[in-house]
């Protein structure tokens, strides 16, 4: 029988073995696997119970049923040619331009992180985007980064724009109208900041011309029926949200009831979309919920917590700004999913309020545009470009991440500084 001492030590060593394998996918073997393997672990030592991975399944239902919907819907999407026509429209509206292409790749990825998730922009744009520049013969890899890193910086601007968002805030997510006061500007600046690092550093690839021309990609009516049904669960989702509910569900259930239209008017089978879904996310999800409650279990939010009241006596500017960068770097230690698991119950546990957690939640948003190894998004835009044939190393992203995202970041926070400031005179 092991010491609560020594018992404490082998959770946080299993835990932490378990976070450093997720991230450098020894052998390529999937994410979840490492998870899955550390929690099996903790069972079988007895290190936790049962009922804490039930728990903690029940605290990774909302998220999970919220990706469910968005995966469906972006599948369903990518299916009737949403994304292709979306890239193409963005190509032949460039007439010529590489740099107004840049512009616009940038606005599409924007709208689509917007309403859809990072994960969408990711994981379907990343694809569509590659096979328009590729027909254009330009050269890919800026408008690839364009996707990696508006997947990141416009991934606040609403409660829906990114699953972490749900992590941070979980039972205590803010109503619509508070969640545009505290973030509207701050996203903006963020994704205006974002765009003009990303414009400057890829300024020499930016200044040739398109000498291919792309055929329009007609939208069918199944693909704008699937429009018709994206705008109206975006309506769902934003009621939901500004009535203080929980997103999972009406996600899924708007996503369910779309497929179902789309399925029956085409005479398409839906489970072929069903497979498309990634399972293994979702476990990867409720993997590291445990994780973080085995954590939380031993004791170690203590830290946390006094680390969090210790920033709050710097001020209403300094202690938002400690907060924000440390968050932020922080993501591209241990990934922004389990950091945002571990700062929300920090931040439920301490009650905190206000500026400091609209800062948290900024850091883990945007920090992970520093490097490949910050949020999820970006490690789905990394094998979507591998499925390609193209390899982005640690050391390039780092290159352009070191430069964009810090300047965002203090360009985002200065802004949520500036509008609480101002909210309180």
């Amino acid at each position: 029988m092991m010491s609560p001492a020594f018992a404490h030590l082998v959770i946080a060593i299993i835990v932490g073995i378990s976070i450093v394998l997720m991230l450098i996918r020894p052998r390529n073997i999937a994410e979840v696997y490492w998870i899955g393997a550390g929690v099996v672990l903790l069972l079988i030592l007895r290190l936790v119970p049962l009922q804490l991975v039930g728990r903690a399944g029940t605290k990774a239902l909302d998220v999970c049923l919220f990706l469910i919907g968005m995966m469906l819907l972006s599948e369903l999407a990518r299916e009737h040619g949403v994304f292709d026509w979306l890239s193409s429209v963005a190509v032949r509206s460039a007439n010529g331009s590489c740099s107004r292409l840049f512009a616009l790749a940038y606005a599409v990825g924007t709208i689509v992180t917007m309403l859809m998730s990072n994960d969408a922009t990711a994981v379907v744009l990343t694809p569509a985007i590659l096979t328009a520049v590729r027909r254009s013969k330009v050269e890919p890899l800026p408008y690839l980064f364009v996707c990696a890193f508006i997947a990141n910086a416009a991934s606040f601007l609403l409660p829906i724009s990114n699953p972490a968002n749900l992590v941070v805030f979980d039972k205590q997510m803010p109503l619509l109208g508070r969640w545009l006061l505290s973030f509207g500007v701050p996203s903006l600046l963020s994704i205006a900041a974002t765009f003009m690092v990303l414009r400057w550093l890829f300024r020499k690839d930016l200044r040739g011309v398109i000498t291919s021309d792309l055929e329009a990609y007609p939208l069918r009516s199944d693909g704008k029926l699937v429009l018709a049904g994206l705008a109206g669960m975006i309506v769902v989702l934003l009621t939901a949200s500004s009535l203080g509910k929980d997103l999972g569900v009406p996600t899924c259930l708007a996503a369910l009831v779309i497929t179902a239209v789309v399925s029956i008017k085409e005479r398409h089978n839906p489970l072929s979309l069903a497979r498309e879904i990634s399972w293994g996310t979702l476990a990867l999800v409720a993997g590291l919920f445990v994780m973080v409650d085995a954590i939380e279990s031993i004791g170690a939010m203590q830290y946390t917590r006094e680390w969090l009241a210790w920033a709050e006596t710097l001020g209403p500017v300094k202690g938002p700004l400690v907060t924000g960068f440390a968050v932020g770097v922080a993501n591209n230690l241990v990934n922004n999913l389990p950091l945002g698991l571990i700062v929300g119950s920090t931040v439920q546990a301490a009650h905190a309020k206000g500026l400091i957690v609209d800062a948290v939640l900024i850091g883990v948003d945007l920090g992970p545009n520093l490097s490949i190894t910050g949020s999820l998004a970006t490690i789905l835009w990394l094998i979507a470009l591998r499925k390609e044939k193209l390899d982005v190393s640690f050391w390039d992203f780092l290159k352009v991440g070191a430069v964009a995202m810090p300047i965002a970041l203090l360009a985002s926070l200065g802004g949520a500084i500036l509008m609480h400031l101002c909210l309180q005179v």
